[in-house]
């Protein structure tokens, strides 16, 4: 099931303050990228923040679980934390501090 277009534009308005940031579609689903680096995944309306010891430690006790079948466990951000912009904000501020930047993509050879 594709996650509702609303729910990623709302999440995102919550933790704009965190840096730079964008949600990019993925197969239905959608990548948060914050100053470059991907943070968290909505998938199915729920949210997923990559786990982190900074970010682990921040939100406390919260439930983790894979975003899809085969996936890593995420840190599963509960929608009652949503309307939260400050925690939500720092939350995703902690998890980008500690994520390396992507590497860059090499250039396909030119035939």
């Amino acid at each position: 099931m594709a996650s509702d277009p609303e729910i990623v534009a709302f999440l995102v308005d919550q933790i704009a303050n965190a840096g730079t940031l964008h949600a990019k579609p993925m197969f239905g689903e959608y990548g948060l990228y914050c100053d470059g680096k991907m943070i968290a995944m909505v998938c199915d309306d729920q949210l997923f923040v990559k786990p982190t010891a900074g970010g682990r430690n921040f939100a406390g006790t919260v439930d983790e679980a894979p975003p899809y079948p085969g996936a890593k466990p995420c840190l599963l951000v509960a929608a009652h934390h949503w309307d939260d912009s400050d925690w939500m904000t720092a939350l995703a501020r902690i998890t980008a501090s500690e994520l390396p930047l992507p590497e860059p993509k090499s250039k396909r050879a030119a035939k």
